[in-house]
């Protein structure tokens, strides 16, 4: 049974693999094999990606955190800085030749994705991590006509230089990293750029179960323009732990997202980013994952690129902090389960015990103790939360006041 401490939100926290390209020999596709005598039929082999553990991130990998989020609408996420470069929100739409027959849905994925590519950039990082110097690649997203792209903050960790290069140009321009939130896996890239064409971000609060979505992105950094998936959202409010901690709020989604893929937009059937491609599950030998794919949605990129321009600017990002040690139900049941308290914390104040099961902060449902880091993590010092727990059988309600968590000894 593992706890976890909120006075270091990394400690025993399982990870999950990223999801971005790492540039090594090993990640380049192998040689063909010799040619058969007679009329061969092409065999294609997959290119070996490097694992890390569990979940690949995406740009992160539950695909990168686990591999993860603006226009007429950045609507309830971003604002546009230039007026003049606003997206109406209509299609792209291209006439099809005379007889040409082509199904409704496909005509469609391909008007999304016209609209949407614009907005896409691919990066590559130079980084110099533990295992020497390295490079990663993921993509990005258009968020201003200004030159400021979102991506996963697992693509450019750790980067030395950062190149992007957008769609239709052969050349690429230098980067510079504003901020990154590793814990949330998001970053704030700037080019020196005008005029470019800003994704529109959807309100994600409108997603539903099975509303229809499209991810693109660099996928395996293969030549020419971004990749086109398209699925159906599968799951809403989801939460994964990663190297960096804990993701939450995620939208769960069908469609296909490989490595490449992290910091890249899923959007809806109107051209509008509801997320950020993240991560992806991977099976392994003990369980099977197929078509399991996870992004931040654009309501947790709103609030994390706040603290992100914060961060740019100066301001330190702070953590609050409860001071309990939590550990997971075993009974089947969903809840997080209070394994210690504090003395004088804000958790033992409010009147926490032992024994207590987490089941909703600030009425929002806690299923289990990753959700809890993350919504603890992402409150501010001075907040004040309502904590409803069961305690021998009966719902307790407490209301707790957060301080700053200390992070010297992290």
């Amino acid at each position: 049974m593992s706890i976890w401490n909120d006075s270091n939100p990394n400690e025993a926290i399982p990870t999950i693999e990223p999801r971005w390209t790492p540039i090594t020999a090993q990640s380049t596709l192998p040689p063909p094999p010799p040619a058969p005598p007679v009329n061969p039929v092409p065999r294609h082999e997959e290119p070996r990606r490097p694992r890390r553990r569990g979940l690949v991130v995406v740009g992160l990998a539950l695909v990168s955190a686990i591999s993860a989020l603006g226009g007429a609408a950045i609507g309830v996420v971003l604002t546009r800085e230039d007026s003049s470069s606003v997206t109406t929100g209509t299609l792209v739409t291209v006439p099809t030749a005379d007889g040409e027959e082509v199904s409704e849905a496909t005509t469609k994925i391909g008007r999304i994705a016209a609209a949407v590519a614009p907005s896409v950039v691919t990066l590559s990082a130079t980084t110099n991590g533990q295992f020497g110097e390295g490079e990663s690649v993921g993509t990005g997203v258009i968020i201003n006509s200004n030159g400021e792209i979102l991506t996963n903050a697992h693509v450019v960790e750790g980067a030395t230089t950062v190149q992007v290069r957008l769609m239709n140009e052969t050349e690429p321009r230098r980067g510079t990293v504003l901020a990154s939130d590793a814990m949330n896996d998001l970053a704030l890239v700037k080019i020196q750029a005008t005029g470019l064409t800003a994704a529109v971000f959807a309100d994600s609060t409108k997603v539903r179960l099975g509303d229809p979505v499209v991810a693109i992105g660099y996928a395996l950094n293969l030549d020419g323009g971004p990749s086109v998936t398209s699925g159906i959202v599968s799951a809403l409010e989801r939460t994964i732990t990663t190297d960096s901690g804990a993701l939450d709020g995620l939208i769960q989604t069908d469609a296909a997202i490989s490595s490449g893929n992290s910091g890249g937009p899923l959007v809806n059937d109107k051209a509008q980013v509801v997320g950020i491609n993240t991560a992806v599950a991977r099976g392994d030998t003990g369980t099977a994952a197929n078509n399991i794919g996870f992004s931040i949605s654009s309501e947790e990129v709103q609030r994390v690129l706040a603290t992100l321009r914060d961060q740019a600017n100066g301001v330190e990002r702070q953590q609050g902090y409860l001071g309990v040690g939590l550990t997971d139900r075993t009974d089947g049941g969903q809840g997080a389960v209070i394994a210690s308290v504090e003395d004088a914390s804000p958790a033992a104040k409010a009147g926490i015990e032992e024994g207590d099961v987490v089941v909703a902060i600030n009425g929002r449902p806690i299923a289990g103790r990753t959700g809890m880091i993350a919504v603890v993590r992402d409150a501010q010092p001075g907040d004040t939360i309502t904590v409803k727990v069961e305690r021998d059988g009966k719902t307790v309600t407490v209301e707790a006041t957060l301080v700053a968590r200390d992070t010297t000894n992290d």
